[in-house]
C-alpha cells in the first residue's frame, strides 16, 4: 500500500470502515465517500472512522483509492474478492456498480438513497453542500413498469422535493428516464 492509498477494513457484517480519522477525513473531502460513524451532518474537521457502503468501496477499490483487508489476518482484498461478498448481500449489484460508476464519472456526488425508498440520491456538489436534486431507481430495460410504480415514484419525489429518475441498464448502456410533476 502506498501512501496515498487508504487503508479499509472489511467487517463479518460487510460493512467496509476506514477506521484512521485522518484518513476518513481525507477520503470524505475528497468526493463525499461514506459517512462519519455517529455524525449525522458531517463537517470538514471531524474525528471518526467512517463507514463506506459497498459500491462506494467497490468504485474506490477499482480507481485504486482504497485497499481492502478482512479477517483476522488482514488479508488483503481483491477487486473481484469484495465484489463476490457484495454480490451475496446486494441484489443487481452490477446494475447498481454501473450506475453508481457512470453517475460518479459524469462528476455527481452519488450516495445511498435508502432514506428516499430508492437506489441513490444524486448531488451535484455533495451532502451538507446543496440539496440532492435526484433520487434514483435502478432497473433492467427488460423490467416492466406499472401505473402504480410511476404513482409511487410521482409521489415519493414531489414529498421530497426531488426529480425522480429510472436508470435503465441494458447491458454497457444506461439510459435515465426522468419524472416530472406539474399542476395544470
Amino acid at each position: 500500500m502506498d501512501e496515498t492509498t487508504i487503508a479499509v477494513e472489511a467487517l463479518a457484517d460487510n460493512r467496509l470502515i476506514v477506521w484512521n480519522p485522518s484518513e476518513a477525513r481525507r477520503l470524505y473531502n475528497n468526493g463525499f465517500y461514506g459517512k462519519p460513524l455517529g455524525i449525522p451532518k458531517p463537517r470538514e474537521d471531524f474525528e471518526a472512522p467512517l463507514v463506506l457502503d459497498p459500491i462506494e468501496g467497490l468504485y474506490l477499490l477499482e480507481k485504486g483509492l482504497i485497499q481492502v483487508v478482512s479477517g483476522p489476518d488482514k488479508t488483503e482484498m481483491t477487486l473481484d474478492e469484495l465484489r463476490e461478498t457484495t454480490l451475496a448481500i446486494l441484489e443487481r449489484l452490477d446494475m447498481k456498480y454501473a450506475v453508481y460508476r457512470n453517475l460518479r464519472e459524469r462528476g455527481y456526488v452519488v450516495t445511498p438513497g435508502i432514506k428516499y425508498g430508492c437506489d441513490f440520491a444524486v448531488y451535484e456538489h455533495g451532502p451538507g453542500v446543496d440539496h440532492a436534486p435526484f433520487i434514483v431507481q435502478v432497473k433492467s430495460s427488460g423490467d416492466g413498469l406499472t401505473a402504480p410504480e410511476i404513482v409511487e415514484a410521482g409521489r415519493l419525489a414531489t414529498t421530497v422535493r426531488k426529480t425522480f429518475l429510472i436508470a435503465l441498464v441494458d447491458g454497457e448502456d444506461i439510459r435515465f428516464l426522468s419524472f416530472k410533476w406539474w399542476k395544470p
